[in-house]
């Protein structure tokens, strides 16, 4: 079935190529982008029944040279983590197409040129998390930021240029100090066998032995360049400007894709390559996962934009998640994976839901809304729905990650844990606060009860049809969100069965056990 896998790799890139030959033809654009990504998602599909939990820790490998006189080779393959991010990003793309389908692109700019853009990205970050060999992982880590550089760039806001400058540079950079650690890591592997090699699983076995400076040294050379894409507090400044800025679409692609690199690389990277200096700088990693907690949640609550909001909301989840990784037992690290799959499937719909929202209003400023829910009622479920899954009220999807989390991470570090709770409060109110803000109360603003009324109006009766409830397109998109949510959240097994191996052969890998607490409470 590793054909599987090469389809993955390679479908995007020729729906890419077909749709960039379409553009001065919209429609068609659209309906070939959509096919190809259906056909990814129905390959992530089979890839999930391929691969097979109680096997190797790599599946469905395959590779060929690339760069021989360095040991360089382009080879791919999945364990459990990497497959639940393939299979969530296969989900995405389709949603994101659909929910696009109406938009307007800047003057000059056609559907073509965008939609190949978005399957070139998938096609890019599908390689990413397959990859095998670290050179090219620190290749594919970097050549992700093109088309997204180009997406924000081209297809964003008034201050998209600047947003998508920031994104590129800060992420560029940490890839730099990346590849100086990967290069240490292959001399290392050099000197003790003889011969340079970028290959995972070798350097694995080779670094982990290094005397704790030099462990330490290369450490923090990938993790600043995992800490920037994550992201963690206080490398996180240049999400909320691409959030801000980015069209709806590429904001999903963004926050419920391309930072979970950031948590992956920790996972792949960092902890088995590391075990030593992962175990020593634990206690900076976690000051920085619960400052995020607190400094996203807080954050969050102020802000006055909601594309800016959905920033924050992440940066403050992807506190959570680290924390769980640097907490060191197998209930933390099944629950922070699991965490990456739903963070991107509840913020996925939130930000979507909240696009739909703007598209009728016509502004991100949730100072511009007011009484939604008595002209789209549909919608405002929708939004309720996605908060509440986004907060993890127990019966959603996050409910159950976010719980592993807490549970797992409390045994280890129990004050980092218990601070790390009030984030949970906190996350209650900016949901709830958002969601009183713009659907409920008088209605409010002008694309809502007619341009005659000014913002703060009550409209009249004849005026709040301005609006349209959600249409069956959108439903469309958001139906299978909504059964993802519901279902995860009251029977999220199979999901954690695929994770569960994977997380436990790192701990292996890192030298660490479960506490007896946690082991009786398997």
């Amino acid at each position: 079935m590793t054909w599987v896998l090469i389809a993955l790799l390679v479908v995007p890139l020729v729906g890419a190529l077909v749709v960039s030959f379409l553009r001065k033809d919209d429609a068609k654009a659209k309906l070939v982008a959509l096919a190809f990504s259906v056909v990814e998602l129905v390959l992530a599909v089979l890839l999930w029944f391929a691969y097979k939990p109680s096997g190797d820790r790599i599946q469905l490998a395959f590779g060929v040279d690339w760069i021989p006189a360095f040991g360089v080779r382009l080879s791919f393959g999945i364990d459990g983590i990497a497959l639940v991010m393939i299979a969530v990003i296969a989900l995405l793309i389709p949603l994101v197409i659909g929910a696009g389908w109406t938009e307007k692109l800047p003057a000059g700019r056609s559907q073509g040129g965008y939609l190949a853009l978005i399957l070139v990205q998938e096609a890019v970050t599908v390689a990413v998390f397959a990859a095998t060999d670290v050179f090219l992982f620190y290749v594919l880590f970097e050549v992700m930021l093109i088309p997204m550089y180009f997406l924000i760039g081209g297809y964003g806001g008034a201050r998209r240029q600047y947003a998508a400058v920031k994104f590129f540079l800060y992420s560029f950079l940490g890839g730099l100090i990346m590849l100086a650690s990967a290069i240490g890591a292959y001399a290392m592997a050099s000197d003790e066998l003889g011969k340079g090699t970028f290959d995972w699983a070798t350097l694995v076995t080779v670094v982990r032995d290094a005397d704790a400076t030099t462990q330490t040294w290369l450490f923090l050379g990938f993790f600043l360049a995992f800490a920037i894409k994550a992201p963690l507090v206080p490398f996180h400044t240049w999400l909320p400007d691409a959030a801000a800025e980015a069209p709806i679409g590429v904001t999903v692609i963004v926050v419920g894709i391309l930072d979970k690199v950031g948590t992956f690389g920790m996972l792949r990277y960092l902890l088995p390559m590391f075990p030593t200096a992962s175990k020593n700088l634990a206690p900076l990693v976690l000051v920085l996962a619960v400052a995020g907690v607190l400094y996203g949640s807080l954050l969050a609550t102020g802000q006055r934009d909601m594309k800016r909001f959905l920033a924050y909301v992440s940066i403050a989840h992807f506190g959570f998640i680290a924390l769980g990784i640097f907490a060191f037992t197998s209930q933390a690290g099944v629950g922070s994976v699991s965490y990456m799959l739903n963070h991107s499937v509840s913020t996925g719909m939130l930000i979507l839901v909240i696009g739909m929202v703007i598209a009728r209003g016509g502004s991100s400023k949730i100072a511009d809304y007011g009484g939604m829910s008595k002209v789209a009622p549909l919608l405002a479920g929708m939004l309720l729905l996605s908060g509440l899954t986004t907060l993890s009220l127990p019966g959603t999807n996050s409910f159950v990650s976010e719980f592993l989390v807490l549970i797992g991470s409390f045994p280890t570090q129990p004050v980092y844990t218990i601070i790390a709770t009030v984030g949970m409060v906190l996350a209650a109110l900016y949901v709830l606060w958002l969601y009183q803000r713009v659907m409920t109360g008088p209605l409010r603003g002008d694309a809502l009860i007619g341009a005659a009324a000014g913002p703060g109006a009550v409209g009249d009766p004849e005026k709040k049809t301005a609006i349209g409830d959600l249409n069956r397109r959108e439903i469309a998109v958001l139906a299978p969100l909504v059964v993802i949510v519901l279902a995860l959240g009251f029977y999220p097994q199979p999901v954690l069965d695929v994770i569960t191996p994977s997380v436990g052969a790192t701990l292996t890998e890192v030298g660490v056990t479960d506490p007896v607490s946690v082991q009786e409470g398997k």
